[in-house]
């Protein structure tokens, strides 16, 4: 028998891949619904799937440009000085990505060799550390906590330092919390990285989620010198199964991580790269809409999380509602197993984003109305 690289002994597959194989072989006499992940459920706007038909039909099938097609990149760039007030020039400092995701491995092997530290943030999306294992570089966890707003304590970081790590992931609006990082902790954040000579890489897909104050790291003075922003169309205009995401810095750190792209794929479909161009340039009313709808859900969600009697915070942002259990309950997973085994629903137990998700659980927006009103029904019964 061929033995498994020992890399893959500290890696665990992804949560949501067991749990959902789990529930799609679970045998019900009512159909389970999911609260727990973050698929978008609404559809792109006409005129984006309208030129991805349109586009398909052009004959140009072959592979496309490993930095993408201009005209996306110009999109990219437009997006990012119209909502963020961030210039980006779009020859040497934008590439885009299939998926943010992808991302956060091309980064982690541009910048990462065997033993390096990395800061991740705890609670924060599990793919930072298995990347970081996967490269073998070390992950060093910093606290983020309920009662500090889910921000970094700039005391720990301070310690942390110590240890000379080379990069920090960041994700602010945050996931699962829902926490926004305001300017002038992002500034303290740019500050702390050029001090100590590390790379921060800000993941924001969720700024457009319920959020009336989009922000980039990137817009901060001096940001790229020593930051990179992640982001993607998936949240934002609805096409996460279509992988679209992109990285933006300065030129130095686009071209290291191309480096390691160019030999990882051979670029994206070139209707697709189309109809993303066509989405980044929609007007505002496709942003009020997604508020308006994600509104709707959101207050649902609060009638359920008052029937559950867990305790959620209504400025969040973002995609999700993060809540605590009520007072005494800590086992994240014994609560969200019995409701799926009772009612039938599924929600995400907080402890998978780290230790200090323990005694939390998150719901996903991702579900129309009328299957959140089904939850009230079931949670009533």
């Amino acid at each position: 028998m061929i033995a498994e690289a020992q890399r893959l002994q500290s890696v665990q597959e992804y949560y949501f891949s067991k749990k959902l194989q789990e529930i799609a072989n679970m045998k019900t006499d009512i159909p389970i619904i999911s609260l727990g992940i973050g698929s978008p459920d609404l559809q792109p706007h006409p005129s984006v799937i309208e030129e991805l038909i349109n586009s398909s039909q052009s004959g140009i099938n072959g592979y496309q440009s490993y930095r993408g097609i201009l005209e996306m990149r110009e999109a990219m760039a437009t997006f990012y000085k119209k909502q963020f007030d961030v210039i980006a020039n779009p020859a040497t400092e934008i590439l885009p990505l299939m998926g943010s995701k992808e991302g956060i491995m091309h980064i982690s092997m541009a910048f990462l060799n065997e033993g390096d530290k990395v800061l991740i943030p705890n609670p924060g999306y599990p793919t930072y550390t298995s990347v970081t294992e996967l490269v073998q570089a070390e992950p060093l966890y910093y606290n983020l906590k309920n009662e500090n707003d889910w921000l970094p304590d700039f005391e720990q970081l301070e310690k942390l330092a110590e240890q000379k790590p080379k990069l920090m992931w960041i994700n602010y609006p945050h996931m699962p919390t829902g926490a926004k990082a305001p300017k002038d902790v992002l500034k303290k954040l740019v500050d702390f990285a050029k001090q100590h000579q590390i790379l921060i890489i800000n993941d924001n897909p969720y700024s457009f989620i319920l959020n009336d104050e989009p922000t980039s790291i990137l817009s901060i003075d001096g940001a790229k010198d020593c930051c990179i922003e992640l982001n993607s169309l998936s949240k934002t205009f609805n096409i996460a199964g279509w992988r679209i995401g992109m990285v933006i810095g300065n030129e130095q750190f686009i071209n290291s991580i191309l480096k390691v792209k160019s030999n990882m794929d051979s670029g994206m479909n070139f209707a697709i790269q189309k109809a993303a161009a066509k989405a980044l340039l929609v007007d505002d009313s496709w942003y009020e809409e997604l508020t308006k709808i994600y509104s709707e859900r959101r207050k649902v969600i609060w009638e359920i999380a008052d029937l559950l009697h867990v305790k959620y915070n209504p400025k969040a942002v973002g995609m999700f509602i993060w809540a605590k259990l009520p007072e005494g309950q800590q086992d994240d997973k014994a609560f969200i197993d019995e409701i799926l085994n009772k009612q039938k629903i599924f929600i995400t137990p907080g402890s998978i984003f780290g230790n200090n998700g323990k005694g939390f659980i998150r719901f996903s927006l991702c579900a129309p109305l009328e299957k959140l009103i089904e939850v009230k029904n079931r949670l009533n019964a």
